[in-house]
């Protein structure tokens, strides 16, 4: 079992996301894989998507000061693995518990769209009284926690935990994260033809990549999951220090072409 924990600012397109049909890239209006996403359960709300989002809204403005009051966590669950509904809420409802939203507005949602099963829940992480009564501090090393926890209870197949938490031996196993490489794989393309960081970041804009920029540097891809630069080894030095080189080598390469037809108009004459 893997579970991947996302704070974000706005209740509309997390909700949207756990609810839609999936739509292709190329064509807003065309649905990819239809009636998608099966409700498990709702707590202290209800509502289609519209309803729900005001409602997550309407206690989200109790608290002005929390910019960031959407809980988003996916649970997946290894390919073969196929848990009953009932199985289903009862994680669900033990993760609000570990998690201490148990008595928040939450979401839990099954999506059908991919080879292994897996749910979404949405919780808001301020409370009826208006206070942000769930930390979403050390929020890797609970979800591993949970997982392990899980797994022994329901008999579910165990998975590693995030390498940062596993013993140094553990450590030394491969892993592959195929969303980190491809999204990777992506920003390397774009960077090496990249002569500003305005431009660096539109062409991520338009492979649906978000950019965020502070003291360093993070990447959102369509899916919501965030990750740092520099966990890719593109730090944002090392982005700044490659549009250097790219935009001085087109400098180089026009003073070429501007002496090279010089040196023609030369002969010429």
């Amino acid at each position: 079992m893997i579970g991947k924990l996302i704070t974000g600012k706005g209740f509309g397109g997390c909700i949207r996301y756990c609810l839609e049909d999936k739509k292709m890239k190329e064509d807003k209006d065309q649905t990819i894989t239809q009636n998608r996403a099966e409700v498990l359960l709702f707590n202290k709300c209800f509502g289609n998507k519209k309803e729900l989002v005001r409602e997550f809204n309407d206690v989200r403005n109790l608290n002005s000061k929390q910019s960031k009051p959407v809980f988003h966590i996916t649970l997946s669950f290894a390919p073969g693995e196929q848990l009953s509904r009932t199985q289903l809420i009862h994680i669900a409802r033990d993760c609000a518990e570990d998690f201490g939203f148990a008595d928040n507005q939450f979401l839990v949602v099954e999506h059908k769209d991919t080879e292994h099963q897996h749910i979404h829940l949405v919780a808001n992480r301020i409370g009826f009284a208006g206070k942000t009564n769930v930390s979403d501090s050390n929020s890797y090393k609970r979800m591993a926690k949970f997982c392990r926890k899980m797994e022994q209870k329901y008999k579910l197949q165990q998975v590693l935990s995030p390498r940062r938490f596993l013993s140094k031996d553990q450590q030394l196993l491969p892993r592959n994260d195929q969303r980190k490489e491809q999204l990777k794989a992506q920003l390397k393309q774009i960077l090496q033809s990249s002569k500003t960081m305005e431009g660096f970041q539109q062409k991520a804009n338009e492979l649906n990549i978000e950019t965020i920029k502070g003291r360093g540097i993070a990447f959102m891809d369509d899916k919501g999951v965030k990750i740092k630069g520099s966990d890719m080894g593109l730090s944002l030095q090392t982005i700044e220090k490659q549009i250097a080189r790219n935009s001085q080598a087109k400098e180089l390469k026009e003073t070429e072409f501007i002496k090279i037809k010089q040196r023609q108009n030369t002969l010429r004459l």
